[in-house]
């Protein structure tokens, strides 16, 4: 399963404990990408915030991981499930 999720950053948090968070993601992407959990991480140009696209095998270890984020508490995700191009091709060729 992936998931593309965009965070940004919740100013109104700033404080120490939220720089240390944000500190800490650099290291927590990583080891996802490292893990295969995370396939890309990008920076949204102009934000505080981010973009990664998690491939997981159930929402339940996507909820897991998101919730481990240094800085969950500290943003606001949009999170959209992502379904292959393919597989949808794949599929409508099979209904005709």
């Amino acid at each position: 399963m992936k998931f593309l999720v965009l965070w940004r950053m919740e100013l109104t948090l700033l404080s120490r404990e939220m720089a240390q968070a944000v500190a800490r993601m650099s290291e927590y992407g990583s080891r996802l990408e490292a893990e295969g959990k995370v396939k890309a991480r990008y920076h949204v140009v102009g934000a505080h915030g981010g973009a990664w696209i998690y491939d997981v095998g159930s929402h339940e270890e996507f909820e897991r991981l998101l919730a481990r984020a240094p800085i969950f508490n500290f943003a606001r995700y949009e999170i959209f499930p992502l379904a292959e191009m393919s597989a949808l091709e794949r599929d409508r060729e099979s209904h005709r």
